[in-house]
């Protein structure tokens, strides 16, 4: 559900954690759409742009943001896995725009999930670092990139409860995910993730 004339998707369910902090799952929706202060792009190292939500983020942002891509590259080089980096977000109506490069999955036995992992909580640091206060992910790598969807949805959600932690300016993620079995696979994990934690730090909610 979109809210007329904002653009703002209803959550689909959340977590609420202790401070007051949230992670919502919102889908099948549509992320270039979003109006939290960072989106989060499944890039690739060249950081020229792609298939997928890369490439519906470039075509939605417009050239602006290739534009600030070029430049980060010919000053770091390509951008290894796992680390991110934060441009403009052109004509989409977030402020910027976090690139993250996603493993590729071949099995589990290289190191994929740490480098999921690694990709949220530097994407968290990254907006934290400039006094942001929200952002949406897609789903990392479980596109051509081929993690599996419901081992990609615990890691993700884990890592980013785990990041919020640390924040003073970030105070909600949302998960905006492009169709219902992957909003599935996270909520699930949230649920998980909840009922995994003795303390009840957090409270599971869905939308009405």
């Amino acid at each position: 559900m979109i809210f007329p004339g904002t653009g703002v998707h209803e959550f689909t369910a959340r977590l609420l954690l202790s401070d007051k902090k949230s992670v919502e799952f919102h889908g099948p929706a549509d992320i270039t759409a979003e109006t939290t202060d960072a989106i989060v792009n499944a890039a690739n190292s060249f950081l020229l742009g792609g298939g997928g939500v890369d490439g519906a983020i470039h075509r939605a942002g417009g050239a602006a943001i290739l534009v600030e891509c070029k430049g980060i590259v010919a000053r770091i080089g390509n951008l290894p896995a796992g680390k991110a980096v934060i441009t403009t977000a052109g004509r989409m109506p977030a402020k910027h725009v976090i690139h993250t490069v996603g493993p590729i999955y071949r099995g589990g036995n290289y190191g994929e999930a740490e480098t999921l992992a690694s990709c949220h909580r530097e994407s968290i640091r990254l907006a934290e670092e400039h006094c942001l206060q929200s952002l949406a992910f897609p789903a990392i790598s479980t596109g051509a990139y081929g993690y599996p969807v419901s081992e990609a949805g615990s890691i993700a959600t884990a890592a980013v409860v785990d990041a919020l932690r640390a924040t003073t300016h970030v105070r909600k993620v949302r998960f905006v995910l492009f169709d219902v079995s992957t909003l599935r696979a996270y909520t699930r994990a949230a649920e998980k993730l909840r009922d995994q934690n003795a303390s009840s730090e957090y409270r599971f909610e869905r939308s009405p």
